[in-house]
């Protein structure tokens, strides 16, 4: 059985057939661990369709010219929140994303990383504060004349320091937090906007058309049941546009229009 990385070819089989054929049959065909074949789907295709638009919209976003910047701009960690973020919030909107709205997504999304570097920021300094603290009251343990009143100085001096920053890290988690929740509302995005939104297209038949161009969930679940009658009606027409025995024994086609009337 083969091991490692998955080849192009192999790859292009995967991505041919994995709707198709089931994790095992693809790793027979392949000589994989099926395992494997089923880690490679779920984490580079997705197997639902939310799945698929948002592995899209993460490859989307690292095919962007400003890719490299944002790899500039935060460490590892924070990409890969910013990329959970990312392909949660498109894959929200679905298609319905403009370019300038993509920039909206992204500056928000950028908010709440910095949000949480803030608050990592915030709980080093408490820690610090405290590991301070400590040394001084170990400090302040020792015989008075064998304490470093400098030492004892130098401590209290960063502690103050590191409280102020304390201050300073609040008003900028404060400041980011206000910043993201009124980019959030321009993006319709808050949950009291979509509610809203789906009570004004109950008001009047041009909401109504409004939010379903707007919505593309709506739209397809409305796509999807026209034409599931659409086909239902045209097999319905068939059947009823063949001879039909009644309980009279009297042979007839039930639906007769002169597109459907056979030659006796």
């Amino acid at each position: 059985m083969k091991k490692g990385r998955f080849s192009k070819t192999e790859i292009s089989f995967i991505t041919e057939n994995h709707e198709t054929l089931s994790y095992q049959e693809i790793a027979l065909k392949l000589n994989r661990d099926a395992y494997s074949v089923e880690n490679f789907i779920k984490s580079k295709l997705g197997e639902s369709i939310e799945d698929k638009k948002r592995i899209q919209a993460l490859y989307d976003l690292k095919n962007r010219p400003y890719w490299e910047d944002l790899k500039g701009q935060f460490n590892e960690h924070e990409l890969e929140m910013l990329l959970y973020h990312w392909g949660r919030i498109i894959g929200q909107f679905r298609d319905d994303v403009l370019p300038t709205e993509e920039l909206q997504v992204l500056d928000a999304i950028k908010l709440e990383v910095l949000m949480n570097r803030a608050l990592k920021n915030q709980q080093t300094n408490m820690e610090d504060i405290d590991t301070y603290e400590e040394q001084i009251t170990e400090e302040k343990g020792r015989p008075i004349e064998y304490q470093d009143r400098d030492y004892i100085f130098n401590l209290e001096r960063q502690i103050a320091v590191a409280r102020a920053a304390q201050e300073a890290l609040g008003r900028d988690y404060k400041d980011l937090q206000v910043k993201k929740s009124a980019m959030l509302k321009d993006l319709k995005a808050t949950r009291e906007q979509r509610i809203k939104r789906l009570e004004d297209s109950k008001q009047t038949f041009i909401s109504w058309v409004s939010n379903l161009m707007t919505n593309p969930d709506i739209r397809q679940e409305i796509g999807t049941e026209m034409e599931k009658m659409r086909l239902s009606i045209n097999k319905e027409k068939e059947r009823l546009s063949e001879w039909h025995q009644y309980e009279d024994k009297l042979v007839d086609q039930p639906f007769l229009t002169p597109d459907t009337v056979k030659d006796e």
